[in-house]
């Protein structure tokens, strides 16, 4: 799935060590999309390398590539969204304007009205 929008969270980077021993270290990131109702969509990225690599910052437009995966704790379903690729500058989505629509030709003689009789009340 795919994102596009306004970086305007980066939360802090987390980390420990499994239960193999190996150190981990996730980072979170909010993205405001430009929509008529903007959505606000929290992701992360998982791996120093990746931390890394992508660098994100605060106010950087950009559009996110992610899987989403949900997962079972104490009887409680989360939602996980990982980014697996970013790429910078995406352009904003601009409104789409409804192409001109030209009405059709009229000429002064189309409104010749013989003034016969006129039933109107006014």
């Amino acid at each position: 799935m795919e994102i596009t929008g306004k970086i305007i969270a980066v939360l802090p980077e987390r980390g420990g060590v499994s239960k193999t021993g190996n150190e981990w270290k996730m980072q979170e990131y909010v993205i405001e999309t430009h929509e008529q109702y903007p959505r606000k969509i929290c992701f992360n990225v998982f791996g120093a390398d990746k931390i890394s690599q992508f660098n994100i910052q605060v106010g950087e437009e950009m559009t996110v590539s992610f899987d989403i995966n949900a997962r079972e704790y104490n009887g409680r379903w989360y939602n996980d969204i990982r980014a697996w690729r970013v790429e910078r500058g995406a352009p904003v989505a601009a409104p789409v304007d409804a192409p001109a629509v030209s009405a059709p030709k009229v000429s002064p003689a189309d409104f010749n009205v013989q003034n016969e009789a006129d039933d109107l009340p006014f």
